[in-house]
């Protein structure tokens, strides 16, 4: 059972990260844009039951639950920390889980993995620790010619800048070692 350490504010104003003592996941985010995505995911789905939640994204030690701007977030707060205290931390999950998200670039060329990998490493070192920090994450859906397909999660899932300025950073950080890549936003 998951205790809270901090609980901040975020960059978008209808996001808020919960710092976490216990880590919900093994490095597996898991991310939902509405209760039918999150069935089959009991945090999630309870979090989806509290009136105004409109966007969950969990991974290792945080939380970040996104609202639709109509609640009151002290009250909101609350009403998310019950089901967030009551669920199991990582040691309850199974490792097929973790084995079976990482498996999900199988399907690429040869080549094209190793391009995502570099991609990969790259977002890793200097795009994801801020947006992490920011209470967000982005995750790679895909990659097909020079076209790499990403989708934002938690708090950038619908912060104004994600689909603005981050998205051209993102895309010219990448030109760096891809100098004809085409980033989209999905």
């Amino acid at each position: 059972m998951p205790k809270i350490a901090e609980i901040e504010d975020t960059p978008n104003p209808n996001a808020v990260k919960f710092t976490l003592h216990q880590p919900l996941t093994w490095g597996i985010s898991r991310s939902f844009e509405n209760a039918e995505q999150a069935e089959g995911d009991a945090l999630a789905s309870a979090l989806f039951a509290i009136e105004h939640v409109s966007n969950v994204f969990y991974v290792d030690r945080w939380l970040t639950v996104t609202q639709d701007g109509d609640a009151d977030w002290p009250a909101l707060v609350r009403l998310i920390a019950v089901p967030l205290r009551a669920a199991p931390a990582a040691a309850a999950q199974s490792a097929a889980a973790v084995f079976a998200a990482r498996a999900s670039i199988a399907d690429l060329s040869e080549q094209d993995q190793a391009r995502l990998e570099a991609i990969g490493d790259l977002l890793d070192a200097r795009i994801r620790p801020s947006l992490k920090a920011d209470g967000g994450d982005l995750h790679v859906v895909g990659l097909a010619g020079n076209e790499l397909r990403i989708h934002y999660q938690g708090a950038c899932g619908s912060c104004p800048s994600s689909i603005s300025g981050t998205l051209r950073a993102i895309e010219n950080l990448v030109r760096t070692i891809e100098p004809d890549i085409v980033v989209v936003a999905v």
